[in-house]
């Protein structure tokens, strides 16, 4: 029984110490936090688990600091669905206080294990309310949470294990083995999520830059439509049979790149850009040259993001039926690659569309139609859907209309993740 333990426990080191290596080549945030949550459970057999980042809201005028839910899981319930579906959970947030144990590992900074949640020592200052539980029907008995905090002494997040299993699948608690590892998972991963953090914050002071020119270009927005752009993409990998490491690789490079989908409007003039109005005919002819500076910034590519970036801001106007825009034309010179009889640029169309820029030409109409302009309100959720699906098959790929639909619960989970801000 010895040998077996410790043979267990070097094998659970050596795959902390692979898992380190992929982290640290995961540059987007989001998919960083879904993929340590996923590993972190795997190396202490956490049937569930949810990751929380701190956050700062304002409420009442003054800012609080707080802990906000960004990705939850749970075997139980994952086996339940359909292939290919994902757990839509609760989007809430926590104080950072001592009345929850989240909240109170925060706090303090120390690692809180707790082998049955409802029966928490009287004398603990944070307790366990079950409605969660009844409202989700599913019991959390073990819990075991950890603080992400930086080598500076920065809260990042918290990380909760949820539920350890043993070899018959019998809920046990953790063990101080499962302390050891998950702390040294969670100091390794910290790291990782630091630098992911330094390039999303990167990305976000280029579409910052944007913003200053189109106030519809916020980070919110962006965010947004590449959340739903990822998640589109992740349930067509699926349809199409793609493995789950070519897929992995290629969502982390598509996040950044569906981001950066406007970057080009910085070169257009603050006379159009700032119109509190419509376009006319001649100023969104002009407006539509932002997909060729934005390709054009990429053309001297370094990496598969700067090639998938170049896609998606030179494609994501065009057409299904090939009525978009700015069709077969060299961003640099601004010439006709393929022209008509009287040399006017041909529009591309079906699959002469890269899929990136049809999946993000999807998801930004989506958001955009979802959202308020400084000429128009809102349209109802019901309206946006209408259009969506009277527009499959001349503005948008029917099949990838199809997906988007089939995960649209998970797309509605993205929207309340990042709201507007409250001065929008």
């Amino acid at each position: 029984m010895a040998v077996k333990k410790r043979k267990a426990k070097k094998t659970n080191f050596k795959s902390i110490i692979k898992i380190d290596s992929e982290l640290n080549q995961i540059k987007d945030v989001d998919l960083l936090l879904e993929r340590i949550l996923l590993e972190a459970r795997k190396v202490v057999r956490a049937d569930a688990g949810s990751i929380y980042v701190k956050v700062e809201r304002e409420e009442n005028g003054e800012k609080t600091e707080k802990l906000e839910i960004k990705y939850a899981q749970n075997d139980t319930t994952q086996k339940s669905l359909p292939p290919g579906q994902k757990m839509i959970y609760n989007v809430f947030s926590v104080p950072i206080n001592e009345k929850t144990v989240s909240g109170y590992c925060a706090l303090t900074g120390n690692l809180v294990n707790v082998p049955d949640m409802y029966n928490i020592p009287k004398d603990a200052p944070y307790s366990f309310s079950p409605d969660f539980d009844k409202r989700s029907g599913y019991k959390t008995t073990s819990t075991l949470t950890i603080p992400l905090v930086t080598a500076e002494d920065r809260l990042l997040g918290v990380i909760q294990m949820i539920n350890s299993k043993n070899s018959l699948r019998e809920t046990v608690a953790f063990s101080e083995e499962d302390e050891l590892i998950i702390t040294h998972f969670a100091a390794n991963a910290t790291v990782a999520l630091q630098h992911a953090y330094l390039t999303r914050a990167m990305i976000l002071r280029t579409i910052k830059m944007a913003e200053l020119r189109d106030p519809k270009e916020t980070g919110t927005h962006v965010n947004r439509v590449a959340g739903y752009a990822v998640e589109i993409y992740d349930r067509w990998a699926y349809h199409n049979g793609i493995p789950d490491a070519e897929k992995e690789k290629y969502k982390d490079t598509f996040k950044i790149a569906a981001m950066l989908h406007d970057v080009g409007k910085v070169a257009i003039s603050d006379i159009i850009l700032k119109k509190p109005a419509r376009f006319t005919s001649e100023e969104y002819l002009i407006m539509q040259h932002h997909t060729l500076y934005g390709a054009s910034l990429f053309d001297d590519s370094q990496s598969p993001v700067d090639e998938i970036a170049r896609e998606v801001a030179l494609t994501h106007h065009e057409n299904w039926d090939g009525t978009g825009y700015p069709g077969w034309v060299d961003p640099l010179t601004g010439k006709p690659i393929r022209a008509d009889e009287n040399g006017k640029p041909l529009g591309r169309k079906g699959e002469e569309i890269p899929l990136a820029g049809r999946i993000v030409a999807i998801a930004d109409v989506y958001d955009a139609l979802c959202s308020k302009r400084v000429y128009k309100e809102p349209w109802t959720e019901e309206q946006v859907l209408q259009e969506l699906r009277k527009l499959a098959g001349t503005k948008f790929d029917p099949n990838l209309v199809d997906i988007f639909f089939e995960i649209l619960p998970r797309i509605k989970q993205i929207r309340s993740l990042y709201p507007e801000p409250d001065n929008d």
